[in-house]
């Protein structure tokens, strides 16, 4: 089995940092080589508090943009109801212009309600506040003195320059688990994602959902693409692959089931087989996601999914 040919390869960038050290020198490195390889698409994710030592997904798009001239620069995903909607807007319009018409903006509701307190916001009413952000951002890249009046923004003549590069905007590529989160990220979004951490198990269902729910709207997934994050490790030695992963998982998410939950382990043969399995689904993009010796890995990747002969 192999992975069928629509669907695009890209790959989690070295923006995060187990041994507390930012290495520059090795992002600059990874990203021109990702591109020289043929990844689509390099991403980041958004850890704003805690550990371990994550550089701010959009400060780090902002500057691979000029280390890179292909790819798309993706972040999966940044936590909506965390941030201002209007300085969101400004900060991605101008990821947009400065790359050249390359960003991907993942969202999400977040996890842990609980989290917006510290950030001055209240728990309550989060999936609105989500839903306001989504739309007040679409109308800032889209709109000229954008009036807006909702429940918890209010708009009068707003505008920002630059507008964003693509048109119409950037893709917003929602990322999400809940069967409402899904229906959420049909009507409001550009593209679903499967988050990293969620179930490989229960992937194939909420795929099938989301297929059902384009079919019923008459859309199909050339519109609205699907993609899947996948935490990797290449090992023949399975029991070792498994304990890395649980290492990076521990480290990480502060949960090493993590790891057995959302995680491939194993040789190249066994992951290339999983990667298979999961693009004839419908996977049309994946993020693939070394935890470990990311270098010689995204190599390895890039021969195991044809972007290399």
């Amino acid at each position: 089995m192999a992975i069928v040919d629509r669907t695009r390869i890209g790959i989690a960038t070295p923006h995060m940092f187990m041994d507390g050290t930012v290495d520059m020198e090795l992002v600059n490195r990874y990203v021109r080589r990702a591109e020289e390889l043929g990844y689509v698409s390099l991403w980041t994710q958004e850890r704003l508090t805690g550990a371990p030592t994550v550089i701010d997904p959009l400060s780090f798009l902002a500057y691979i943009a000029g280390q890179t001239s292909r790819a798309r620069l993706g972040v999966s995903v940044v936590v909506l109801p965390r941030h201002n909607p209007i300085h969101l807007a400004k900060q991605t319009a101008s990821i947009d212009q400065m790359s050249g018409g390359r960003l991907i903006l993942g969202v999400g509701l977040g996890a842990n309600a609980k989290d917006l307190v510290q950030y001055g916001l209240s728990p309550e009413r989060r999936v609105r506040r989500f839903i306001e952000h989504v739309e007040i951002i679409k109308a800032l890249w889209t709109q000229e003195n954008v009036v807006y009046r909702g429940d918890f923004y209010e708009l009068d003549g707003t505008n920002i320059e630059p507008k964003p590069v693509q048109d119409p905007h950037p893709p917003l590529w929602f990322g999400a688990n809940a069967d409402a989160a899904i229906h959420r990220a049909l009507k409001y979004g550009d593209g679903w994602t499967g988050a990293g951490s969620s179930s490989s198990a229960d992937f194939p269902a909420k795929v099938a959902l989301v297929q059902s729910l384009l079919a019923a709207d008459g859309r199909t997934q050339t519109e609205f693409p699907i993609s899947k994050r996948v935490y990797l490790v290449i090992d023949d030695d399975e029991h070792r692959g498994l304990r890395r992963m649980q290492e990076w998982a521990a480290s990480y998410y502060g949960n090493a089931e993590v790891a057995e939950r959302a995680g491939v382990w194993g040789s190249a043969s066994k992951i290339q087989e999983k990667l298979a399995e999961w693009s004839e689904l419908g996977v049309d993009e994946f993020v693939l996601n070394p935890v470990v010796e990311v270098e010689s890995t995204m190599e390895q990747l890039a021969v195991m999914t044809g972007l290399k002969a």
